[in-house]
């Protein structure tokens, strides 16, 4: 299952240069061809690639992009990232990748009548999806080294979107982060996915445009400290489960697994966003680069150097936000480096050795005399409140393997014990139908919201019963 992808030589940089140009020049050819074509009629021209010989096709992933950094979240907790670059350190309000509108041309590619009336001949200045003076923007949300996003309103159709700007430079044309991430979400059409709905392109900017979430697992856990309702946990974690079950089904890696890039609305659907990192998974016997994944939700074999990993990569993030979302810390909350990192993790799940991880002494940064020697523990033991949940502290342990190939799949987790108390709808739901199409499938009153409006009710002399009706 492990398939790999090749990590880029130094030695190929040059290549890589001239590779921003042209894909530069290309997002500059979709720009001039948006006024006559609907956004999915839209090829890219042909580009010549070491893996991906020239082809004339809509935006695919590519596998030749190098391992670029990415523009990261610092938490509340700030973590010492050694795989991070001062410059990708950003300053945010909301999540970077709150996201889009979902427009989609009719089956004949044909505008529907909503837009043809706001883009017909007749009216030749009113807006049209692509161009940049559709959308107006109301606020910024954050700002990064090479991105901004605002919220903002479509002229078209009056809905709220996130336009995430890239600010492009002459000579190095289109950050291949943007790239990635535009190319991998145009292909994943999932009601727990954030949705790429137009990307517009400048000489000085490359805008992505999402539709808008309002919030994020983060600021939500924030706003409810302490640990969040049981059935919320529930709820959160299978409508993740279900969205990388979705990418991983396509052999994507969204790598990046954090509470900061998982988007929540404001009736409780949660949207896996920030792509900028996630790969398409090639061939065995490929590498990946092993900086990736922020420091707090990194596994332990990445932390060890290991350049060889698939979907266990982000089996052990679902786990560590497993822990989060139900005790209301991190689960391990790095403060130093990568050593301390480790420690944290052994602590709990014991120091690795040849029996309990075959390959670990081959791993490049793991050096048995530097690490304290742990025995395992109940995972209640550090986390208490998972012996609350039935079946919470088995499915926590099976995400939290040190060993990757030990790890529980996204697809097997959907089915875990865990969750047999949820409604048997769930799992026959077409991937864009939302949970909450479930009849009784809802969000629970966080503790301390119910006392809460109690008390604002009292303020307006109403009983609590009154209330009610």
């Amino acid at each position: 299952m492990c398939d790999l992808i090749e990590s880029q030589p130094a030695e190929k940089m040059s290549k890589m240069k001239k590779l921003r140009r042209t894909l530069s020049e290309s997002f500059s050819r979709i720009a001039l061809k948006k006024e006559d074509s609907s956004f999915d009629e839209i090829c890219v021209t042909k580009m010549s690639t070491r893996n991906c010989p020239g082809v004339d096709s809509v935006i695919k992933p590519l596998d030749t992009i190098p391992e670029d950094k990415k523009v990261r979240v610092q938490r509340t907790q700030s973590t010492f990232d050694p795989f991070e670059k001062p410059a990708t350190q950003v300053k945010r309000v909301h999540s970077e990748n709150n996201a889009c509108i979902n427009f989609k041309s009719s089956s004949s590619g044909k505008e529907s009548p909503k837009v043809r009336r706001h883009s017909s001949p007749s009216s030749p200045t009113s807006p049209k999806f692509g161009k940049a003076d559709s959308y107006e923007k109301l606020e910024k949300l954050g700002e990064g080294s090479y991105a901004t996003v605002y919220k903002g309103k479509s002229k078209v159709n009056g809905k709220l979107v996130a336009l995430k700007v890239i600010r492009l430079q002459e000579e190095e044309g289109t950050p291949f982060t943007a790239i990635r991430e535009a190319s991998l979400l145009k292909g994943l059409k999932h009601a727990n996915i954030v949705l790429l709905h137009d990307i517009i392109h400048t000489k000085e900017t490359l805008t992505l445009v999402f539709e808008y979430v309002h919030t994020d697992l983060c600021q939500y856990m924030d706003k409810h400290p302490g640990g969040l309702h049981p059935d919320n946990v529930k709820l959160f974690l299978f409508q993740l489960l279900r969205g990388l079950s979705y990418i991983h089904q396509r052999y994507i890696l969204h790598r990046d697994l954090k509470p900061q890039n998982l988007l929540i609305s404001d009736t409780g659907e949660l949207k896996l966003a920030d792509f900028g990192l996630a790969r398409a998974k090639s061939v065995p016997s490929h590498t990946y680069s092993n900086e990736v994944v922020t420091l707090w939700y990194r596994p332990p074999d990445v932390l060890l150097g290991s350049t060889e990993y698939s979907t266990c990569l982000d089996m052990w993030g679902v786990g560590c936000i497993f822990v989060e979302m139900i005790q209301g810390v991190a689960a391990f909350p790095g403060m130093k480096d990568i050593q301390d990192q480790l420690e944290r993790i052994f602590l709990v799940l014991g120091t690795p050795n040849e029996d309990t991880w075959p390959g670990v002494y081959s791993l490049p940064h793991f050096k048995p005399e530097r690490f304290t020697l742990y025995s395992s523990k109940n995972l209640r033991q550090a986390w208490n409140k998972l012996s609350y949940v039935n079946h919470a502290e088995d499915l926590a342990s099976k995400l939290l393997q040190c060993f990757p190939k030990n790890r529980l799949s996204a697809p097997a987790a959907l089915n875990h014990e865990y969750f047999s108390d949820l409604p048997p709808r769930l799992w026959e739901l077409t991937d864009m139908s939302s949970v909450f199409t479930v009849p009784n499938v809802r969000l629970q009153p966080e503790v301390g919201e119910s006392m809460r409006a109690f008390g604002r009710n009292n303020s307006h002399g109403k009983s609590l019963s009154n209330s009610k009706h």
